[in-house]
């Protein structure tokens, strides 16, 4: 709501929790209502609950017939993703903030002009501590990296291999190892690391580019020889930059970079990842 208001928008929000209410009004919204049907006349939604009430909500906000911005993942259900999908291709995408970050957009550029080789693969790295969600570490975490592989690679990888560990019914750990055209994606993700770290690195014929943390504004770039070279990718913040997009979209722009199709194909891409684990 923040970053819509700075945006020049005027922001009904729907929220139920004494808490949320207070907070939507503390930010500025122009009204705060607890059921959708009481927003009145919108020009779009931003569908941000969580991610097991996904599915519910967004079939709720499509009904009013507006663009639809919803966080990742799309849904944590294959079925429900693909009817999703189907149902309104060219206005329901998915808020995959990391294609926003310049320095994956970086790495995007340096991947399609093979300016270092051959492509030869993509490794992520995206550990924490603990999670606030009641959804497990390959529904919040995994969205991320497959997202930075569309945005890299060119498409959403398939699944080959997967192992992790489980706790209970929860999935907290997993490496897996990803394919598509242009290469491999090794995806490591966990919800029980000793502390957080979020990497990208390119695996290219003449050198390793790496951008080494989430607010880093640049990328190393370091060759076979020893060499080091640093590319600066000065941006706004991701979040910022994502719902910017959306809102040129709807002024007649193009639209967001995650479609439903894509975001249907991250879905997908979890579900068989988390089948490969069990």
């Amino acid at each position: 709501m923040r970053d819509l208001c700075t945006l020049g928008c005027e922001v009904r929000v729907v929220a139920r929790s004494e808490v949320s209410r207070g907070r939507a009004r503390e930010g500025g919204a122009a009204a705060v209502v607890a059921e959708m049907d009481a927003l009145g006349p919108v020009d779009a939604l931003v569908v941000v609950v969580p991610i097991e009430a996904h599915t519910t909500v967004i079939e709720e906000a499509l009904a009013f017939g507006v663009p639809v911005f919803v966080e990742k993942p799309l849904c944590d259900h294959v079925e429900s993703a693909t009817k999703l999908a189907a149902r309104a291709p060219g206005r329901l995408f998915v808020m995959d903030k990391w294609r926003y970050h310049a320095g994956v957009a970086a790495i995007g550029d340096i991947a399609r002009e093979t300016r270092y080789g051959r492509v030869h693969g993509l490794r992520t790295v995206r550990v924490q501590s603990g999670s606030r969600h009641a959804a497990d570490a390959a529904w919040v975490l995994a969205p991320h990296d497959l997202a930075i592989a569309l945005e890299v690679l060119g498409e959403v990888p398939l699944p080959n291999a997967a192992f992790g560990q489980w706790d209970g019914e929860r999935l907290v750990t997993m490496h897996a190892l990803l394919a598509a055209a242009r290469g491999w994606h090794v995806l490591e993700i966990s919800e029980r690391a000793v502390s957080t770290e979020r990497r990208v690195e390119l695996h290219c014929e003449e050198a390793l580019i790496v951008l080494g943390g989430g607010w880093d504004e640049h990328v190393l770039v370091h060759h076979l020889d020893g060499r080091a070279e640093r590319i600066d990718t000065p941006g706004e913040l991701p979040l910022l930059a994502e719902l910017r997009a959306f809102v040129g979209f709807l002024d007649g722009g193009l639209p967001p970079r995650s479609s439903a199709a894509e975001g249907a194909a991250v879905v997908e891409a979890i579900a068989s990842l988390r089948a490969l684990t069990a």
